[in-house]
């Protein structure tokens, strides 16, 4: 395995070479992302694992100078699942000049849920994305379903600009409780790691409800929200929304099995968690 710092190493390193699969992280890395890589190599050609700390989808009062940086151990890691190269450019390799060109996504998609308390946050992961992309040349790029809207948006993305990459979602990974896996959740405390779970239970109770239309979404939505609320969390939405556009189903549409999904996020102290199961 090889770790490469500079563009011109990696362009260098991928030339002649079939055209690579990509997984892009920002490092910190646990076994979600070690899932990712092994779907990678289900799709032969060379392995590439981007990890970069992008500034650019971090809000001003986020967490973007105490975000995780764990190199060395994140390499340790990969190696044995099988990933060719390691891309950990420099903030300065990656952007040598101000990023003044970005890639805004559709406000209809981007600026619901993640994108609505998050302003800007997916125009920075389109950008970036965008960016890794031009830079690996990737055939496919695998994601975590865990991120559902980002992983909507980066399809949308690619195939809007016709790029010839697919995108490939892979399952969210759970610990044996059920929490889904984070790099955020190396910022709980003990009890609050217990408590974490409650998020995922919430997002089953309003996924269970789904098609029972005797009780509006407001009323099933309200109810997970109340349940987090109870126990010291603050929800920014737990939410059912259809899988195709996220957006709310209709009566009809529950009835007739549309396929939904059970979203949510929410701070639990000062970490803030996103989940989601289909339904």
């Amino acid at each position: 395995m090889r770790v490469i710092h500079t563009l011109a190493e990696l362009r260098a390193a991928l030339a002649d070479q079939p055209r690579p699969v990509f997984v892009p992280t920002m490092g910190n890395l646990h076994a979600g992302h070690l899932s990712l890589v092994r779907e990678a190599r289900r799709h032969g050609g060379p392995v590439v694992v981007s990890i970069f700390v992008n500034r650019l989808q971090f809000l001003p009062h986020e967490d973007f100078d105490q975000y995780p940086r764990t190199l060395e151990r994140d390499c340790a890691l990969l190696e044995p699942e099988g990933c060719d190269i390691v891309f950990a450019p420099s903030e300065r390799e990656l952007y040598p000049q101000p990023q003044s060109y970005k890639v805004a996504p559709p406000p209809a998609l981007a600026d619901l849920l993640e994108g609505h308390f998050r302003p800007g946050f997916f125009t920075g992961v389109c950008t970036v994305v965008m960016k890794l992309f031009q830079c690996v040349q990737p055939s496919v790029a695998v994601f975590g379903q865990k991120d559902y809207q980002q992983l909507q948006v980066i399809q949308g993305m690619v195939e809007q600009f016709a790029m010839p990459i697919r995108v490939v979602g892979a399952p969210t990974v759970r610990a044996e409780d059920g929490l889904a896996l984070s790099s955020r959740n190396g910022y709980l405390g003990a009890q609050e790691r217990e408590e974490a779970i409650a998020l995922s239970t919430a997002l089953r109770e309003l996924a269970h409800g789904a098609r029972d239309v005797t009780q509006s979404l407001a009323e099933l939505e309200a109810a997970a929200d109340q349940a987090l609320r109870s126990r010291g969390w603050a929800p920014d939405y737990l939410t059912l929304r259809r899988r195709s556009d996220l957006l709310p189903p209709t009566d009809a549409q529950r009835v007739a099995g549309e396929p939904l999904v059970a979203l949510g996020a929410a701070r639990l102290g000062a970490t803030r968690l996103i989940d989601n199961l289909e339904c």
